[in-house]
């Protein structure tokens, strides 16, 4: 295998991007897992083991990053007008037991983040949540946690839920309705079990007295909300009708722009261009690793322990989806994921069971998705919590809603559903 120089070349770029991609800090280079992707990226180009005119014809999935661009401008948006805010405190509002106000967040944060992406509902959200529990008196920790656990189980149920799920979409060609009548129903289980599980692990911390939070609803931009409903809906319209993901979700983020007045310049400053950047510096270094055929050879050797039988690949290709995305994080893996896919026994189930699998992974430990890092910074000294306890009910929020909804995507499976 290393008998070739490009191979090799592309091997220790390979290594050392992932170095960076699990957070280890060299001493001599101050680079994050964006700034150590797009290095890898150029080190791939630089030592010829990708050509520059590969990268751009071959390596990089514009689909994926047009969609998650247009997706982006529309959220932009809608944060603009407060939204997602005002949804959450309408919800949130109507509770007054400590029980129901844990119920209705898990609803309304797995129900905005199948529609929107999950990042964006909790840097959203999670101030709001915290005035609500304090006006109210209520330990913050359960709902900081219900807020992180339940964007992620809700996001599993479309294309356009979390970063990964965009990239499965786009890799995969699964149609967007598709996707979703195959992990609508998992997802709807998942929301289940995690609301189970924190309910009973923080039923003495949820008394029985009565919620009265008087909180100040946010300043709704009404105006703005309704383009923003018809921008969202023409979307979701295009996406259900079959029309190309990328370029529907850019269209309804142009004509939002557009009739909305806001100053694109404004709203631009909210995308995330370093996402976009970590997005495509991946692609390269994922395409040199295969063209060098490191990916077949990982494949190789992994292939036994996965079996020849489909339901078989779910359970035990899902256990090292698991591992895989605490060590590299989700969207790492899926794109060196999507190479194996096709040779799996029934690319279509193991496509969607990815997306279910790596999203529900997230679940695990505070670093395993960027939701859970993003509530818990936003949330400062009320979202601290030793890293045991957070694995340890991370453990019960990962497997227990893994093993109910991969159960339902399989029953589904042999009943015809997708």
């Amino acid at each position: 295998m290393l008998d070739h120089p490009e191979v090799l070349t592309a091997l220790v770029i390979f290594i050392a991007t992932y170095l960076f991609l699990i957070g280890a800090e060299l001493p001599f280079l101050k680079l994050d897992r964006p700034g150590g992707a797009v290095a890898g990226a150029v080190a791939m180009v630089a030592f010829g083991v990708v050509t520059p005119t590969e990268v751009y014809r071959d390596a990089i999935n514009w689909d994926t990053l047009v969609l998650l661009l247009g997706m982006m401008v529309i959220t932009s948006v809608m944060a603009r007008a407060a939204i997602f805010r005002w949804v959450s405190w309408a919800a949130l509002r109507k509770a007054h037991s400590p029980r129901m106000l844990l119920a209705v967040l898990v609803l309304v944060a797995g129900s905005m983040s199948a529609l929107l992406v999950n990042d964006t509902i909790c840097v959203m959200c999670t101030p709001l949540v915290l005035a609500l529990v304090e006006a109210a008196g209520l330990p913050p920790l359960p709902y900081l946690l219900a807020l992180a656990f339940a964007s992620n189980a809700g996001s599993v149920a479309t294309e356009t839920g979390n970063p990964q799920n965009m990239l499965i979409g786009t890799l995969s060609g699964i149609p967007y309705a598709q996707f979703a009548k195959a992990l609508l129903l998992p997802a709807i289980l998942s929301l289940a079990c995690v609301l189970v599980v924190l309910l009973l692990v923080f039923r003495r911390d949820l008394g029985k007295q009565l919620v009265e939070a008087d909180v100040r609803p946010p300043p709704l931009d009404r105006t703005l909300a309704v383009l923003c409903a018809f921008a969202l809906a023409f979307v979701l319209t295009g996406f259900l009708l079959g029309y190309s993901l990328a370029w529907t979700a850019m269209t309804g983020g142009a004509l939002l722009l557009a009739a909305s007045r806001v100053s694109p310049k404004e709203m631009f400053a909210q995308v995330d261009g370093t996402l976009l950047l970590f997005f495509a510096g991946l692609f390269v270094v994922t395409h040199g690793v295969a063209e060098a055929g490191i990916t077949e050879k990982i494949h190789a050797a992994l292939a036994p322990a996965f079996g020849d039988d489909a339901v078989h690949q779910t359970y035990r290709f899902g256990a090292f989806t698991v591992v895989a995305c605490q060590l590299v994080s989700n969207v790492p893996f899926v794109l060196l994921a999507a190479h194996w896919i096709p040779k799996l026994a029934d690319p279509h189930l193991s496509w969607l069971s990815l997306a279910l699998v790596s999203t529900l992974a997230g679940n695990l430990t505070p670093v395993a998705s960027v939701a859970n890092l993003i509530v818990l910074e936003l949330a400062g000294d009320k979202g601290k919590i030793p890293f045991l306890r957070f694995l340890w009910l991370g453990a019960l929020c990962t497997i227990l809603p893994l093993a109910v909804a991969l159960a339902a995507l399989l029953i589904e499976r042999r009943l015809h559903f997708f």
